[in-house]
């Protein structure tokens, strides 16, 4: 069982592992190598895993069976569980609770070689649509405050137990700082123009163009201006919305295209470069008179993808800041006529 502990010096909650006691010696700082081979999540592999939460497969085929496309399944060694408690309580001047919440894994192809540039439009809007339902599924439990998905691919970027094409879900009971953080300035800037600080930078980059990596009729990939990795990327609605999961039908399908685009693009740029992908969308709403009611106005979902080519060090660790070698103008540039194979 984990338990959260909030750091009272800056309001960082932090997720322990009572019972692991993992020593010095368990730690592995080797090479990461992973078997090419079939592993739990690949098709024909289902008994492997637990049963499954949510699959995209023909309505012929049989549960935790092959003949699925996208397949979702509790974590085997999750950081938060879904049964119990979350006992709130105080360990003198310390706020505690147990980790209570969900850990899931999207399973995004049943093929082990693909990774998810290498898919089809079609079969990333799969995957995009299955993030969507289980937000949906999940904030209908009052315990979830904020339902967080992130993707690393690359042993680099913290893909270390398998190289199998997936990402992580979870619900969270509490909202992240980071997610807070970006709250609320749009909030304040809301407050102080009563214009949404995504729509109106978005607004800007269209017309500057030195930061645009890709567009469609939907979304926009950008370089953002403080970059703090070198190539990271942006993905934006261009129609404002707070919460990914209200998109649907043509959305996926061009989400997903631009989705495979840049990620293609950065393939091409830095071939094999590892990433992590994170989902930043509106936390559960709370039932409290009066609270955030600007959330659907201020607030605009996206993407970011942010490649691990460039190490955080005791600079940043220490002072919060980050450095980037890389001018997000110069790679934006690199990244929109690197083409697509």
């Amino acid at each position: 069982m984990t338990e959260l502990r909030k750091d009272i010096f800056t309001g960082r909650w932090v997720i322990v592992d009572r019972q692991a006691a993992i020593q010095p010696s368990d730690f592995d700082f080797g090479p990461f190598t992973s078997k090419p081979g079939p592993c739990d999540f690949c098709e024909g592999h289902e008994s492997a895993t637990p049963p499954e939460l949510y699959a995209a497969r023909p309505r012929e085929t049989s549960a935790n069976a092959p003949g699925w496309t996208v397949r979702i399944v509790p974590n085997v060694r999750p950081r938060l569980r879904v049964e119990g408690s979350l006992d709130r309580r105080a360990e003198g001047f310390h706020d505690l609770m147990n980790g209570i919440g969900a850990h899931e894994i999207v399973v995004e192809t049943p093929r082990h070689d693909r990774s998810l540039h290498q898919l089809d439009p079609s079969a990333i809007a799969a995957v995009l649509q299955a993030w969507g339902t289980r937000i949906t599924d999940l904030r209908r439990d009052d315990r979830i405050r904020h339902v967080l998905i992130f993707k690393n691919h690359g042993a680099e970027a913290g893909a270390r137990v398998s190289s199998h094409s997936i990402s992580h879900l979870m619900g969270l009971p509490v909202t992240p700082r980071t997610v807070k953080a970006k709250l609320t300035v749009a909030r304040d800037y809301f407050t102080e123009k009563e214009r949404c600080v995504y729509c109106d930078v978005l607004r800007q980059e269209l017309e500057d163009g030195r930061r645009l990596i890709a567009a469609n009729h939907l979304f926009v990939a950008l370089a953002p201006f403080a970059s703090r990795f070198p190539f990271e990327m942006m993905i934006l609605p261009k129609r404002h919305a707070a919460e990914f999961a209200t998109l649907e039908g043509e959305g996926h399908d061009a989400l997903a295209r631009l989705v495979q685009d840049v990620l293609r693009k950065l393939d091409r740029a830095v071939p094999g470069v590892p990433y992590n992908l994170a989902l930043h969308n509106s936390p559960r709403r709370r039932h409290k008179e009066g609270y955030w009611t600007t959330l659907e106005d201020d607030f605009h979902w996206h993407l970011e993808i942010l490649p691990q080519l460039w190490p955080i060090a005791g600079f940043e660790w220490a002072s919060g800041f980050f450095y980037n070698p890389t001018p997000p103008e110069a790679a934006a540039r690199r990244l929109a006529e690197a083409g697509s194979p």
